[in-house]
């Protein structure tokens, strides 16, 4: 493990065989539920993204709207939710992808993002790199620049860095 930021790798708990035997769960509600270690996690990204001019950060259902909210309120920018099919309440635009374990469905609000906007996103995990990318395809089919993306942690050997390829993509960590 690689820890580009000091003090958070700590706060990561490992749940073996989960979702499935042979899976390495990371679960970062224990980083959630420390102040400091919450607060150094996004100061963190802040760090990475400051000077960017980003005017909307993209949060991914579910835990990317935790860190995603604060990191926007820093950079003062605009927050924008990401859900899974179903969940907003009004015209949206979705994006299909394959996930790690089958495949989802995520969707945007079609008058979130504007043409042109330079957007972050930001989610807890970057694994395959399918969430991410989808979250991406949607951003730029709304017409908005996407600048970047972060993530907590990084799980290197699953190559999903590869899916965002063109796009500066930032861990915390790195497994």
């Amino acid at each position: 493990m690689i820890e580009h930021t000091t003090g958070i790798a700590e706060y990561i708990r490992d749940i073996p065989d989960y979702p499935k035997p042979g899976v390495v769960f990371r679960d970062l509600t224990p980083l959630f539920g420390d102040a400091g270690a919450f607060a150094r996690t996004v100061d963190a990204l802040v760090e990475r993204f400051a000077g960017l001019s980003i005017q909307r950060v993209i949060g991914i259902e579910a835990r990317g709207f935790v860190l995603a909210a604060p990191v926007a309120y820093r950079l003062g920018a605009g927050f924008v939710p990401v859900r899974k099919a179903g969940k907003l309440p009004w015209a949206v635009a979705r994006e299909e992808f394959d996930l790690e374990y089958g495949s989802d469905k995520l969707e945007i609000h079609r008058d979130a993002l504007h043409p042109d906007e330079r957007v972050l996103i930001i989610d807890d995990v970057l694994a395959t790199g399918g969430t991410a990318a989808a979250t991406t395809r949607l951003a730029e089919t709304l017409g908005a620049q996407v600048v970047a993306l972060g993530f907590v942690l990084e799980l290197d050997f699953l190559k999903g860095r590869d899916r965002l390829s063109g796009h500066r993509a930032e861990s915390l960590l790195v497994y």
